[in-house]
């Protein structure tokens, strides 16, 4: 299965949750990719969309492998393997780089407002596909210690091994594609262009 874009993988998402159609829920994108998806999916279910901040944490000499994730609380996921790709200062100094980085985009992203509050609420936490899945369950963990009535992880794509290990954190996973052969999330869209900050908060701000 491939995606024309992210509003096309968006749609089809919104397929699968229309059982949440008119009980509101808040669906929270992980920046930046996620937020052009997570409106379409508000608007189409007719709840309210928030970002959640998550970063994942980069391995040593190679930024697009994910060792971990932190949320703006502090706490951090670890993958099985982090260890082995870096010692315990890289990854003290990655984790405080990550948090200053969500502090910045807090500012930018919600100056005039706080994040919605998930507490008794259905929860959809949006992205526009998983490769290790570190950054959701850094996501799915910050919800779940709010005490969200349902949390429900929605992406269009996933390897079946993230999907197990994504499983614990969520009441519900819904993933359109699970392809055994996966290298990459942009392998699955035609179209998949990098989103800024300008445009996440052009979105907020017309949520």
């Amino acid at each position: 299965m491939y995606f024309l874009d992210r509003e096309d993988a968006a749609h089809r998402l919104a397929d699968k949750l229309q059982q949440y159609r008119g009980q509101h829920p808040l669906v929270l994108a992980i920046p930046r990719g996620a937020v052009p998806m997570a409106r379409s999916l508000a608007r189409t279910l007719d709840g309210d969309l928030d970002v959640v901040l998550v970063r994942k944490l980069r391995a040593p000499g190679n930024p697009e492998l994910a060792i971990g994730s932190v949320d703006e609380s502090g706490w951090s996921y670890l993958a099985d393997y982090a260890h082995q790709m870096a010692g315990q200062s890289y990854i003290d100094n990655e984790k405080n780089m990550q948090l200053e980085v969500m502090r910045s985009r807090r500012t930018q992203y919600t100056p005039v407002r706080p994040p919605l509050d998930p507490a008794g609420r259905i929860v959809i936490v949006v992205d526009d596909g998983l490769a290790t899945g570190s950054t959701m369950i850094a996501a799915l963990h910050a919800i779940r210690a709010r005490h969200p009535q349902k949390l429900i992880c929605a992406v269009p794509v996933a390897p079946p091994d993230t999907l197990l290990k994504i499983e614990p954190y969520a009441d519900e996973v819904v993933c359109l594609h699970v392809p055994e052969a996966f290298y990459a999330v942009g392998q699955f869209y035609s179209d998949f262009p990098q989103v800024s900050d300008e445009q996440v908060m052009e979105l907020l701000a017309t949520r």
